[in-house]
């Protein structure tokens, strides 16, 4: 079989390349990491506009592969705020069987008139972003769908990343069984996308230290000509196309197994692709001047971001039981 993405969804992949390279990205990281999500939200409508974020909201359902191709493009452009709590939280409400409430939250999550923070049992306990969503949800254990409000912040490795503690505020808005059935595909559908970022961060990574390996010379040589750079290279290209597929096969299915097995391995290219990134360039791989930075900091909170590695491989025994 043989699995390539459309001419439509490699144009929508172009266009959204576009729109996030003339948007100038890493000033707009920055701007988010100092509090200031003005420039963000600016992005954010402009995305909204392609459909980025109607495609959660379908009327015959989410569009995963769209999604996970957008989300690539997101992940390469290393786009900040929480673009996974929010898809995931409309996948939530569209899950839920409650019309009015989906009525009321719905429509602001599609057209990107508002931004939602998501915090579910089996992901991490942490809110992200939370001082710069309109929608802060949690569920818990019991299975209630509760509103929150930002709590004390944590620190993260993606200064980005801003995370809080949420608390819980005011009556349930839903309970019960559905609930508990509506947060494990929200929940599913966070690491399908996680998986398209870190596939997106992993590719912006290489193509950085490529370029830099064909700049930096050492002995009299571009260091991309030697031998053992250029294995490490290619170990790097190897992990994120082997983890491609599984992108998309996983979007295909939605089958917990295979996303947890899609995370799992784009979690892990793109950790190796920022460590290939490290060792490349050296100290200066860190310096806040250098814009490779940003990307080299989300690599490790997104790969265990909605679901850890050793979360994903216990899912994916799961799944073959």
């Amino acid at each position: 079989m043989r699995f390539l993405l459309t001419e439509e969804q490699r144009d929508f992949a172009r266009s959204l390349r576009g729109l996030l390279a003339a948007a100038e990205v890493p000033a707009v990281v920055r701007a988010w990491s100092a509090g200031d999500h003005g420039p963000g939200r600016a992005v954010w409508g402009r995305l909204a506009r392609t459909g980025v974020f109607a495609l959660a909201a379908d009327e015959a359902g989410p569009l995963p592969v769209e999604l996970a191709v957008a989300f690539v493009e997101l992940g390469r452009a290393g786009m900040p705020g929480p673009v996974v709590e929010t898809v995931a939280a409309a996948v939530l409400l569209g899950r839920l069987g409650d019309e009015e409430l989906a009525k009321r939250l719905l429509p602001g999550l599609a057209d990107g008139g508002a931004v939602a923070t998501l915090t579910l049992p089996g992901g991490s306990p942490y809110a992200l972003d939370a001082d710069a969503a309109a929608y802060c949800l949690t569920v818990s254990r019991a299975g209630e769908l509760r509103s929150a409000g930002a709590g004390a912040p944590v620190a993260s490795l993606d200064p980005a990343r801003r995370l809080s503690v949420p608390v819980a505020a005011g009556p349930a808005l839903a309970a019960g069984a559905a609930v508990s059935a509506a947060a494990r595909a929200a929940l599913d559908w966070a690491r399908l996308l996680t998986a398209a970022q870190c596939l997106g961060v992993g590719e912006a990574l290489l193509a950085r230290t490529v370029a830099y390996a064909k700049e930096r010379t050492q002995f009299g040589a571009p260091i991309g000509s030697f031998q053992a750079v250029k294995h490490r290279l290619a170990d790097t290209l190897l992990a994120l196309e082997f983890a491609r597929p599984l992108l998309f096969a996983a979007a295909l299915s939605l089958d917990p197994g295979e996303v947890a097995a899609a995370k799992l391995a784009a979690g892990g290219a793109a950790y190796g692709a920022a460590l290939t990134a490290l060792q490349q360039h050296g100290a200066i791989g860190y310096t806040e001047e250098l814009d490779l930075s940003l990307w080299l900091r989300k690599a490790r909170p997104l790969r265990d971001a909605w679901g850890t590695p050793a979360a994903c491989r216990e899912a994916v025994l799961a799944g073959r039981r």
